[in-house]
């Protein structure tokens, strides 16, 4: 029987969503828990999978890599070994930052972040066209992000 989170438990992981640095006081202040029976709390739920790990958000722009582009990838064939090849050389790119296998048109669906339209030419000629098995890939370059979250709904 899987754990069902309670009210408690998603106002930590709220909490936690919106600034994973918060002090273990402040935390239980936003929660009401004692910082010793927050501290174990937090405790149980990365114990059981709810936080998968504490991560910082980048600033895409300050780091060089401002430029998002998202890429339909086609293959030739949808056999095991094209498909494991491809996923595992996707892998190896840290420019991508998601993969998806997807249901419907295309085959995946890919996430790159770069510095500019060059750089993305780059990536494309000398990665992603080179690997065995990619058929065809369209690209999309977005014009305005209009919302981007890393906090799943509780």
């Amino acid at each position: 029987m899987q754990y069902q989170l309670d009210n408690l438990d998603r106002r930590i992981l709220a909490a936690l969503q919106r600034g994973g640095r918060l002090q273990n006081l402040e935390l239980a202040r936003l929660v009401g828990l004692s910082p010793s029976a927050r501290l174990r709390w937090v405790r149980l739920l990365e114990e059981g999978g709810y936080i998968d790990r504490y991560v910082a958000l980048l600033n895409e722009a300050k780091v060089g890599r401002g430029f998002t582009v998202f890429v339909r990838v086609w293959l030739r064939g949808q056999d095991e070994d094209t498909t494991n090849h491809f996923i595992n050389s996707i892998k190896s790119f840290p420019e991508v930052l998601e993969c998806h296998l997807m249901a419907g048109d295309c085959d995946f669906l890919l996430r790159v972040a770069v510095a500019d339209l060059d750089a993305y030419r780059q990536f494309q000629m000398q990665h992603l066209n080179r690997i065995a098995g990619v058929q065809n890939t369209k690209t999309e370059i977005p014009m305005q992000r209009i919302k981007q979250t890393t906090q799943l709904p509780l």
